[in-house]
């Protein structure tokens, strides 16, 4: 699934979807279950959504959950290119100091969040990880943890070539991380009812530029 104009989803053999009317009833139960949650779209409001009979829902998914789970498999797989694999770190942390690397990670967080079809997978995630299992899941070990770990590496890294001081690494990574969770979740929220995000924008910047003179 890349970009705003493009989408390539896989359903859940991890076959590419070159249907296009299976492609648009993942784009409209994105949009309808982002605004209305899932208990509150039926299949019925997905078919007169896309224009097709009840009936032809089900010859693309065995059932409502089905879609969801498939939604959830193309977000994992996005949420994957988010940090660079781990065994790269040496060699990225090699070209840039801490704080660009802190700046160019949030900046690849934001460029997956500014996917319009991930934003909208985000407010789902948010509407259903207090329900749903899975969603927990991957908000819980897909997000949080993957991101502090991949940060408490980082910064061991950093303190192996002595850039920045022997503190706790892991504790590091959840100082720095923790709030920009924060402030990521207002930005979600904000640019979904369009308003202007420019203020917690710059609250982000504020956060690298503070944490990196705090530690440095």
């Amino acid at each position: 699934m890349t970009g705003s104009t493009e989408r390539n989803y896989f359903d859940m053999e991890l076959e590419l979807i070159q249907n296009p009317t299976k492609i648009k009833i993942l784009d409209t139960s994105i949009y309808l279950f982002s605004r209305n949650g899932f208990n509150g779209v039926s299949i019925r409001d997905i078919s007169r959504e896309v224009g097709i009979k009840e009936s032809s829902v089900y010859k693309h998914f065995k059932n409502k959950k089905e879609i969801l789970e498939t939604i959830f498999l193309n977000f994992r797989k996005e949420a994957e290119k988010i940090c660079p694999p781990v065994i790269m770190l040496e060699d990225i942390l090699a070209t840039m100091s801490p704080k660009q690397f802190l700046e160019k990670g949030l900046l690849n967080f934001m460029d997956h969040i500014n996917n319009p079809i991930m934003r909208k997978i985000w407010r789902i995630i948010y509407i259903e990880q207090y329900r749903d299992p899975l969603a927990r899941e991957i908000y819980l070990n897909d997000i949080l943890s993957t991101t502090i770990n991949f940060l408490e590496k980082a910064f061991r890294i950093m303190q192996d070539k002595n850039q920045i001081p022997p503190l706790d690494p892991r504790t590091l990574a959840v100082e720095y991380q923790y709030p920009i969770f924060t402030m990521i979740t207002e930005y979600i929220l904000l640019s979904f009812d369009n308003i202007d995000t420019s203020d917690v924008e710059r609250k982000m910047s504020n956060h690298i530029e503070f944490f990196c003179k705090a530690i440095l």
